[in-house]
C-alpha cells in the first residue's frame, strides 16, 4: 500500500486539500476515475508537482491532496482550466458538493513505523497549538503529517494507520476524523495507480 511520504514532493511550496461529497461509493469511484482520465489526457500544469485522490471509507466522497510549487501557480491554472476539467466530471457525476479548498504548508512529519504498509489515512483538524498530541505513538499509528493552514490558526493532521480497526481503537470514535484509502496519483506528469 501507498505511504504518504512516498506521495510528498520535496519541491512543494504549498499543499492543497479539499473534499468532494458525492453521496455514494459508486459515485465516488466514477468521479475518481473520471478525474484520472482528465489528468492523463491533459498536459500537466507547470506548477503542479503531485495530485492525489483518496476514497472515503464510508463511500460518501473524495479527498484531494495536491502539491504545487506555489499558490500563485495553482491560482493561475484554476482561473484558466479548472472549470473545464471539473465540468466534464460533473457531466458524469452531477450534484457533487465541494465545501472548499484549504491551502496549507507541510510543517513536519513524525514517522513511527517506516516499513509497514498503510491501510488507512485519517484526516482531522486541530487548533494550531494542539498539534503535538496528534503525533503521540499509538498501536497501529505509522506516521502523522502536520500541515498548517495559510492563516496559521489550524493544523490539518493526516495520519497513516495499519488499518481502520487500529485507528478506531486509538481515537475512540473522535468526531471530525475522516477516513480514506488511496485511489490514484499523478506525480510530475506521470500517472501512477497505487492500491
Amino acid at each position: 500500500m501507498t505511504r504518504l511520504r512516498d506521495l510528498q514532493h520535496p519541491r512543494a511550496g504549498t499543499t492543497l486539500m479539499s473534499e468532494w461529497l458525492t453521496g455514494t461509493a459508486e459515485r465516488s469511484r466514477t468521479a475518481a476515475d473520471a478525474l484520472r482520465h482528465e489528468w492523463a489526457a491533459a498536459q500537466a500544469p507547470a506548477g503542479r508537482l503531485a495530485q492525489h485522490v483518496f476514497l472515503s471509507l464510508d463511500g460518501t466522497g473524495l479527498f484531494f491532496y495536491a502539491q504545487w510549487t506555489s499558490d500563485e501557480e495553482h491560482l493561475a491554472w484554476a482561473r484558466a482550466r479548472r472549470t473545464e476539467v471539473v465540468g466534464r466530471v460533473d457531466a458524469l457525476v452531477p450534484g457533487i458538493e465541494r465545501p472548499g479548498l484549504t491551502r496549507t504548508r507541510l510543517t513536519r512529519s513524525v514517522v513511527h513505523d517506516g516499513r509497514s504498509p498503510a491501510g488507512l489515512f485519517a484526516v482531522h483538524t486541530v487548533a494550531a497549538g494542539d498539534a503535538d498530541t496528534a503525533t503521540a505513538p499509538a498501536p497501529g499509528l505509522l506516521a502523522a503529517h502536520l500541515h498548517v493552514t495559510s492563516d496559521g490558526e489550524r493544523t490539518i493532521v493526516v495520519t497513516e494507520w495499519t488499518d481502520a480497526a487500529a485507528q478506531e481503537a486509538a481515537s475512540g470514535g473522535e468526531p471530525g476524523v475522516k477516513r480514506y484509502t488511496h485511489a490514484h496519483s499523478f506525480v510530475d506528469d506521470h500517472a501512477r495507480r497505487r492500491t
